[in-house]
């Protein structure tokens, strides 16, 4: 067993998952892999069982009976990593909109900088996002800042969903009280290891839109986070007095 081991959920990722799993293999920084599969209906999760024949002891695979979202997936991702006592545990997608690559400086900022959270960050240097839309840099952007804003968090991409967590952080959150499933579920993580006065830091990475497969983005995810912030801040205030 690693001392880093990276969450990986899908739903509907067979285009992308083999080639994804293979390159996060290839990284000179030895990690495990857990693929959170949410019953994709084309057989992701098969494809992981083939490949753990390959992969023995590195490879493993969480199926879940129902897609109950992204916040949901990870939270039984990060149980399952807690009860097998792995140090760091990572948050990326399987559609390299991550790049495998710049695992080992997410890595290195919590192992050898001593930072408690480390995130691969799209906008602390700039704007660095490939392939999306205007429209849609500038409405993560602006999210990112009213979010900043509302919360008062020093962090540039508090929406990011490439991340690395000691496992002291995800020990000292409780994972039950976690409430938003969807686009405000990264936000409410970074949010309660913000509340308990945990080091983060955002190491600056390039965002490349998926080419293969299909983004889970909608309009509820995104109000739930537009107006998940405000009441998570207010729900904070209340609590410390």
């Amino acid at each position: 067993m690693q001392d880093a081991i990276v969450i990986i959920p899908t739903f509907n990722e067979i285009e992308n998952i083999e080639a994804i799993i293979r390159a996060v293999f290839s990284q000179k920084k030895a990690f495990d892999i857990l693929v959170v599969d949410d019953n994709s209906p084309d057989l992701t999760a098969l494809k992981v069982k083939e490949l753990q024949t390959e992969f023995t002891g590195r490879l493993h695979l969480l199926q879940r009976k129902d897609k109950t979202g992204l916040g949901t997936a990870y939270i039984a991702g990060f149980k399952w990593c807690l009860e097998r006592d792995y140090e760091y545990v990572f948050e990326m997608d399987a559609d390299f909109s991550h790049n495998p690559n710049d695992l080992i400086k997410l890595y290195n900022a919590c192992k050898n900088d001593h930072a408690d959270m480390s995130i691969g960050s799209r906008y602390v240097k700039g704007i660095n996002v490939v392939n999306w839309p205007m429209s849609r840099i500038l409405l993560s952007f602006f999210a990112s800042k009213y979010v900043r804003l509302i919360t008062q968090m020093k962090i540039h991409d508090t929406t990011a969903g490439f991340v690395c967590y000691k496992k002291k952080v995800l020990e000292a959150i409780d994972l039950d009280k976690i409430k938003f499933v969807g686009y405000a579920f990264q936000i409410e993580m970074k949010f309660k290891a913000y509340l308990k006065n945990f080091k983060i830091v955002e190491i600056p990475v390039i965002f490349t839109d998926r080419t293969k497969g299909k983004s889970k983005m909608s309009g509820g995810i995104i109000s739930e986070a537009i107006f998940g912030v405000i009441s998570m801040k207010l729900n904070s205030l209340i609590n410390k007095r």
